[in-house]
């Protein structure tokens, strides 16, 4: 009876320990010496395999785990002789690894737990290139803004444009009429000899009309003073009305020369040819330019003067050097602009770049001009020995300084205002 009081003991103290354990499969002390020899044997527990609950009448029954054993052998050959160590090293670290198989398997849950926290922060699109991103977001901003404010703004620009309605009406104007009269005159000065005295004439009353009638809308401010270089009577005298004002003498001024431009192609081509016609184009382009670069001056001395007397003798003294400063660039546009007209009046003064050529030079030359590809007419001879109609190479050299064959530079300037063209730059300064 105590014998088998202390078996049950002993089997229930055996159960307890192989369900601490994970592992399923013990070995048989049994069979240690056969592992030493030839294999492996395995005893697979009954109720670890099915899963049961271990209970009382199980431990009773487990004195009788030898019958109830399931035996796995695994042999080698048996020659081996390293075959029992090689079992017992694999035994020895199975069973090691059963025991360590838990802790390594929760320490594998914490460590994918610790690496999957981190995941629950999405990364930071801009943490790289954060730059684009605050870009695009000022720019959304800035649109959404302007969304927003657009009903204000076309507010704004009606209210701007219903008060100076007369004033925008006027720069429209001009800048049409300037744009009509520029290109016709060219027009008429490229057909030559066939150009329309009808339609020079018709440019030229265009011309005066309109100045008149500008000088009539605004006859209380005395406009037409700018042209002589004194102030009109304009009065508040702010930034905005001298702006104005120097905006529309400008124009009236190349309206002036335009005028003349249109005055000199009515003059009949038997007293002067298409060269001289050229020429005197060339400079009254040039003068208008000067005029137009010091009309302006009186003007804006007087605003830079006389906008600070309220303030005293200080804001006349820093008025008055503010003016100063201004006639100090004014001159020095000036003189570059006095080079540029000094060049002009000594090609008009020089004349021809070019002379009369011979019949022995046209017959050389194959008596075909190589501009027109037709016979020569009024045939002009270069400084290069080449040969050109009067009329074709008067048009090269509205564009170009060299010569059409061998570009030897025939002249240091290009009589660019042969052509009847007029400056469209605004001489606001």
């Amino acid at each position: 009876m105590k014998l088998r009081v202390q078996n049950d003991r002993r089997d229930s103290k055996r159960a307890l320990k192989l369900r601490e354990s994970p592992a399923v499969m013990q070995p048989n002390p049994s069979e240690r010496g056969v592992l030493a020899g030839n294999g492996l044997s395995l005893n697979l527990q009954p109720e670890l395999l099915t899963g049961t609950p271990f209970t009382a009448t199980a431990a009773a029954a487990a004195s009788n785990a030898d019958s109830s054993e399931v035996r796995v052998s695994m042999t080698g050959a048996s020659g081996d002789s390293n075959g029992g160590a090689s079992s017992r090293r694999s035994r020895v670290n199975s069973h090691t690894h059963s025991h360590a198989h838990p802790h390594s398997h929760g320490h594998s849950r914490g460590q994918l737990h610790s690496n999957s926290e981190p995941e629950l922060d999405p990364p930071d699109p801009d943490g790289d290139s954060g730059e684009p991103s605050a870009s695009l977001t000022e720019l959304r901003c800035l649109f959404r803004w302007i969304q927003k404010s657009l009903p204000f703004l076309v507010i704004l620009c009606a209210k701007l444009v219903i008060q100076h309605v007369l004033g925008l009406a006027v720069g429209v104007g001009l800048l049409t009429t300037f744009l009509y009269v520029n290109k016709n005159i060219q027009t008429q000065v490229f057909l030559q000899d066939r150009h329309s005295k009808l339609r020079c004439i018709w440019l030229l009353v265009f011309l005066i009309s309109s100045t008149l009638l500008l000088y009539y809308t605004f006859l209380s401010e005395t406009l037409y003073f700018s042209l002589i270089f004194l102030s009109p009577t304009i009065e508040p005298l702010g930034f905005w009305e001298i702006l104005w004002a120097v905006g529309i003498t400008n124009f009236i001024i190349k309206f002036l020369f335009m005028g003349i431009k249109c005055l000199i192609l009515l003059v009949p081509s038997a007293l002067v040819t298409y060269r001289t016609q050229g020429r005197w184009l060339m400079l009254t382009e040039e003068l208008g330019q000067v005029h137009q670069a010091t009309a302006p001056v009186p003007l804006w001395f007087r605003y830079l003067v006389s906008y600070q007397d309220s303030d005293g003798v200080s804001g006349l003294t820093t008025g008055v050097l503010l003016a100063l400063f201004y006639l100090i660039l004014k001159l020095l546009g000036l003189y570059n602009q006095r080079t540029s007209l000094l060049k002009t009046v000594r090609i008009f003064l020089a004349g021809e770049v070019s002379s009369a050529a011979t019949r022995a030079q046209c017959s050389e030359a194959g008596d075909v001009c190589p501009i027109c590809q037709g016979e020569y007419r009024d045939p002009r001879v270069l400084i290069c020995q080449h040969v050109f109609c009067d009329k074709c190479i008067a048009l090269w050299f509205n564009r170009e300084k060299s010569c059409p064959l061998c570009r030897t530079v025939i002249t240091d300037k290009v009589y660019k205002w042969r052509d009847g063209a007029t400056s469209p730059h605004l001489q606001i300064y």
